[in-house]
């Protein structure tokens, strides 16, 4: 069973950034695609960013392109998100997410992800 452990939250002002970190137990870290979701109170869980197994080309939400960074470090098991330019709107639980073998069109959808961290707080407020 794969773990994930998300780190790097925390409360920041409009405008600021933070890097969000996952670490992940289990072989073969660059085997699975990644996937950074977050869910506010109250709303659906959304896609945020991801990354196809063997592969270090990042996929965006609209909402973040331009803002947000993903990255992987295969050798450490540890996934990323550099958030900046951070807007209110940003505020949630972000989760990091694992599965193998999905689709591009399989990246943004919770439902296709068997492997869950327990979530960071971000909260963005001046």
């Amino acid at each position: 069973q794969v773990q994930l452990v998300e780190s790097g939250g925390g409360l920041v002002q409009p405008g600021g950034s933070l890097r969000l970190s996952c670490e992940a137990s289990g072989r073969a870290f660059n085997a699975y695609s990644l996937g950074w979701f977050r869910q506010a109170p109250g709303s659906e869980r959304e896609f945020v960013a991801a990354m196809k197994a063997f592969n270090s080309n990042p996929y965006y939400a609209n909402s973040v392109k331009g803002r947000f960074t993903m990255s992987r470090d295969n050798a450490k098991n540890t996934a990323y998100l550099q958030m900046n330019s951070l807007k209110p709107e940003d505020t949630a639980v972000y989760y990091c997410a694992a599965d193998r073998q999905l689709r591009t069109s399989s990246l943004g959808r919770p439902s296709e992800y068997d492997y869950w961290g327990q979530g960071t707080q971000v909260t963005v407020s001046s």
